[in-house]
């Protein structure tokens, strides 16, 4: 019988896992060799990162600059200003970044200089994020590593199972203003200021951390007693306040997205992982821009050796890597908002509106189940 002939006689949610399945063994087969695809975009470019340094710093310090003079008679047009270097900061973030993938520049120790530089006005130390989120590219979708790197969430079961206050907890926890605003200004004012990664081989990162920590803190205060720590102050963490708010909205979006992949460890493989649990999120050329480049994240979490630069070249000429990948516009991004929980059943991100309605069904199905069992004992 055919796959469509078998859907038709299967619940919605074993017909989305057919589907998933179907899907993820096609991915395999048609891109069995996706390293030879990919390998050639790999190599830096020493000229378009010098001239993606000068177009990311000079316009970031020129908007920089307009706030110092705004703030004196408008603190609204400083705020947009604000916004608007937030995303210029994200893309500096992007080469720092980089950095960290060793794939900005081809010197291993200039990718270390730019990046610690870079550091310096994301507020994001180096070293100890590059770790990070090297840890979550070879991780990505695996459930038992989601809280690590990663913007965490639980399954159908585990919140089922949860008490009614630690599920208040995480309703509070995943609400839109809670994730995008109130849990990065945490994440850049306290988890990457200490050394929270306690582990073997972590003591020399830690260290690095607190010393690039140190080095932001010296920058800080000479900019706080040179231009005034009222005015300083006010600019600088508006700006990175929004910029937290941008990259968190851009991480969650590229991997909490409804046809996502989450999979425990044993079942878990890397292509998939980067084809179905990334996006290729779509943009106005602007944003494209100041965003550098990571809508194209399927082929970033193919190969993180590609520099941000060549992105948009590798996918323009290889429209297979986006034949299996979810394209998300803006408008559709809207909607990862709502989702919430990874359900194992149907392979998907759903909503508390989702939620209800399969707990409703699961409990008349097992109050059905009881009657009958009552019925034949009887």
């Amino acid at each position: 019988m055919s796959l469509l002939g078998d859907l038709r006689k299967e619940p919605l949610k074993k017909k989305l896992l057919m589907v998933s399945i179907g899907i993820e063994k096609e991915i395999k087969e048609s891109l069995k060799n996706w390293r030879q695809i990919v390998k050639k975009y790999q190599v830096p470019d020493t000229g378009k990162a010098i001239l993606q340094l000068g177009n990311s710093f000079v316009p970031f310090i020129g908007v920089w600059v307009l706030m110092y003079f705004t703030i004196q008679w408008s603190y609204a047009l400083t705020l947009f200003l604000a916004l608007v270097d937030g995303f210029i900061l994200a893309r500096i973030f992007i080469i720092q970044h980089d950095c960290g993938h060793q794939s900005f520049v081809k010197s291993k120790s200039w990718n270390h200089k730019i990046g610690v530089w870079c550091s310096l006005f994301t507020s994001i130390p180096y070293k100890y994020w590059a770790r990070v989120h090297n840890f979550h590219h070879g991780h990505n979708g695996q459930l038992e590593h989601r809280d690590f790197g990663d913007i965490n969430f639980l399954t159908v079961k585990e919140y089922r199972e949860l008490s009614a206050w630690r599920k208040f907890t995480y309703r509070v926890f995943r609400m839109p203003i809670f994730q995008f605003a109130i849990v990065p200004t945490i994440y850049l004012a306290i988890s990457n200021r200490l050394p929270l990664v306690a582990g073997k081989g972590w003591r020399k990162t830690s260290i690095s951390q607190i010393l690039n920590n140190l080095l932001i803190l010296g920058v800080y205060v000479g900019l706080g007693y040179l231009l005034g720590w009222k005015t300083f102050l006010f600019i600088q963490l508006s700006i990175v306040f929004f910029f937290g708010a941008i990259a968190f909205w851009f991480f969650y979006v590229q991997h909490q997205h409804e046809e996502a992949y989450k999979e425990w460890k044993e079942n878990w493989d890397y292509l998939v992982a980067s084809i179905k649990g990334s996006t290729y999120y779509k943009l106005p050329r602007l944003f494209q821009w100041l965003t550098g480049n990571i809508g194209f994240h399927h082929i970033h979490h193919l190969n993180p050796r590609i520099p941000n630069y060549n992105l948009e070249k590798c996918a323009k000429e290889n429209p297979i890597l986006q034949k299996y990948v979810t394209i998300l516009t803006f408008k559709d991004s809207v909607k990862c908002m709502f989702h919430k929980l990874w359900d194992e059943d149907s392979k998907r991100m759903i909503t508390w509106w989702e939620y209800r309605k399969n707990e409703e069904k699961r409990l008349l199905a097992e109050e059905k189940k009881e009657e009958v069992s009552r019925e034949l004992v009887h």
